[in-house]
């Protein structure tokens, strides 16, 4: 019998779908999270019926408890094989039953999925396939998030496909898929007919959830914060792009008492900040248990603070980088302006009063209004009334004379 625990994404079916390829109805796949895991393999390697099985665990790492025992099980002669991708745990290599690889010698980031697979080819345990290939590629590119840098809309097509689906449901439809035609990976017509419906319902429930977020620093981090239950690596995505500012995203499941940790900056270290809530994965994109800590800190601390607004994109007037001067409200309503000067610096004035420093960059300003105030840019119907009622002209004057009225506006606060 060969005995597979793996994760519950995408990446995890992977290695199920690989794991029953290449051993037939002998496989026997436990899907798991990091909460169910330990359990699962300490009642398993326990079980004296188990011991001749051949054990594999991957994309998952299991607590010190159980590593002691795996450990212990290897030097009695049976068989254990670990293989994972992620940085957190990467001192599972001292061992010679595990393997953790985050990236390929080309600097090509791996995934559990395309580790497994390369293992069991190097060991003959299966035979290559074209179309399975094809479909690991695009497993590898969205654990990784390498489709969004390369535009590979397929990549993140079939992630949605899993979860449209249920777990049994794409299982099986991707074996029949790899032996009917080995030669490509393709969706059908009513696949890709699910997928437009389902990707409108994504957008729908990002456009919502944007209204949703809340800002607050915590641990020295200026983080997002969001209640979701689903498409969290989109949403995660959506709003690290939509609040640049912020250090990362966090995406609260109370229901399912976890948490999901979500970045775009390199200089921040999603893996290593989960780890302190027991969690991991990788560097952009983790995961935690929602333990007591953690909901004191991103629930209970965080409860009534306001939401963030997205700042908007059709915006004629007040616009970013205005050599005139661009406008921002913050979430205690209190008014910002970031103005070019000396022609090669950005001061900000905030609440009729100068800050003290100035800013190199634009993004630098900005940057700095968003994390400290919770700012927004301003909508233009907003500012064109202010400007009216300043030098009581009429809306359509303030229009045909925004960017002078604006510069006399600030002159006159950044005295």
């Amino acid at each position: 019998m060969v005995k597979l625990f793996t994760d519950i994404d995408l990446d995890g079916l992977g290695c199920g779908i690989i794991a029953k390829l290449a051993f037939g109805e002998n496989a026997d796949v436990s899907y798991c999270s990091y909460r169910t895991l330990n359990q699962q393999v300490e009642t398993y390697i326990e079980n004296p019926e188990n011991h001749s099985s051949q054990i594999y665990i991957t994309d998952l790492a299991v607590n010190e408890t159980n590593e002691k025992k795996l450990a212990a099980r290897y030097q009695q002669g049976k068989h254990i094989r670990m293989i994972d991708h992620h940085v957190t745990a990467l001192h599972f290599n001292e061992y010679k039953w595990a393997f953790v690889h985050p990236e390929y010698d080309t600097g090509k980031k791996t995934c559990a999925t395309s580790l497994f697979y390369d293992y069991l080819k190097e060991q003959g345990l299966i035979q290559r396939n074209q179309a399975l290939e094809e479909f690991i590629e695009l497993v590898r590119q969205y654990d990784t998030w390498e489709w969004d840098e390369n535009n590979n809309i397929d990549a993140k097509r079939l992630n949605d496909l899993f979860y449209i689906l249920n777990r049994e449901q794409f299982e099986e439809a991707m074996l029949k898929r790899f032996s009917e035609n080995p030669q490509n990976f393709y969706l059908t017509e009513t696949e890709n007919m699910l997928l437009d419906m389902e990707e409108a319902k994504i957008n729908r429930y990002i456009h919502s959830k944007s209204r949703q977020t809340v800002q607050a620093f915590i641990d020295d981090y200026c983080i997002g914060i969001i209640h979701a239950e689903q498409y969290l690596s989109e949403l995660g995505n959506a709003l690290n792009k939509l609040y640049p500012h912020l250090d990362m995203i966090l995406l609260l499941n109370v229901s399912g008492k976890k948490v999901g940790y979500r970045t775009i900056h390199d200089e921040v270290n999603v893996a290593e900040y989960a780890k302190r809530f027991g969690g991991g994965g990788h560097p952009k994109a983790s995961g935690s248990e929602m333990s007591a800590d953690a909901f004191e800190k991103f629930v209970i601390k965080v409860f009534s603070l306001p939401t963030l607004k997205p700042d908007p994109d059709k915006n004629e007037f007040n616009l970013k980088e205005a050599k005139t001067g661009t406008s921002y409200k913050s979430v205690k309503g209190e008014i910002s302006f970031i103005r070019l000067v000396n022609d090669n610096a950005y001061a900000v004035i905030h609440n009729g009063k100068r800050y003290a420093s100035l800013f190199e960059t634009y993004e630098e300003a900005e940057r700095y209004i968003k994390r400290t105030y919770g700012s927004w840019l301003r909508y233009d119907q907003e500012c064109i009334q202010q400007l009216a009622e300043a030098f009581s002209i009429r809306i359509d004057k303030v229009k045909e004379n925004y960017q002078p009225l604006v510069k006399k506006l600030i002159d006159k606060l950044d005295k």
